[in-house]
């Protein structure tokens, strides 16, 4: 996911709430989501726990905020990737490598969103689905309708995100964030031969 600064610029989140994100990520990063509590969140983004709740019930739900600014982030990056005049494979290709780039930037952001975002069970699933049918829905909206005839079904599309997140997964789990974007040749030709193989 993009650097924690990154959240801070988006002009569509409130300065609060933004410092309130970077301040999680930073808690969480030391000390995991389950030992984090709310004075370690307002300490580190220096506001009062009552702006905290001005914004957020729980713990869980800025965690879920965070995953999603993070995600989208990530998922900004790879649209401004896309190059509309080039065949759907060098698309994919090109989106792949400057998502896992991202995502490899900031490798302690990374292992909290992707780890400590299931510890919140069924909240953490739903926010983690959402944010796959995101990349999903884009992925199908770039090989059907790209230069090169390729086709691949929202079904098979959300199966290719989430072999690719299980790769980024281990890689976080293997201590080898910094190495995503070695990962982006096999991630492309995932995409590529589904896309071959459901036309």
């Amino acid at each position: 996911m993009p650097d924690i600064a990154a959240l801070s610029a988006d002009p569509g989140i409130h300065q609060h709430r933004s410092r309130l994100l970077e301040g999680m990520a930073i808690a969480v990063g030391r000390k995991g989501y389950a030992e984090t509590t709310i004075a370690d969140i307002v300490r580190e983004a220096s506001v009062s726990r009552r702006t905290f709740y001005e914004h957020f019930a729980t713990k869980a739900e800025c965690l879920v905020a965070l995953y999603e600014a993070a995600s989208h982030n990530a998922l900004k990056v790879l649209r401004q990737a896309v190059d509309p005049a080039r065949d759907w494979q060098e698309q994919a290709e090109r989106a792949i490598g400057a998502y896992l780039s991202v995502m490899a930037a900031n490798p302690v952001l990374m292992r909290t969103l992707f780890i400590e975002i299931l510890h919140l069970g069924p909240e953490g699933l739903a926010a983690r689905r959402r944010v796959n049918a995101e990349i999903a829905d884009y992925m199908v909206a770039v090989v059907n309708g790209g230069r090169g005839g390729g086709h691949v079904s929202p079904q098979m599309a959300m199966a290719v995100v989430g072999g690719i997140h299980e790769l980024v997964l281990q890689a976080i789990e293997d201590g080898k964030a910094e190495e995503l974007p070695q990962l982006t040749q096999t991630a492309a030709e995932l995409v590529k031969a589904v896309a071959r193989s459901h036309p």
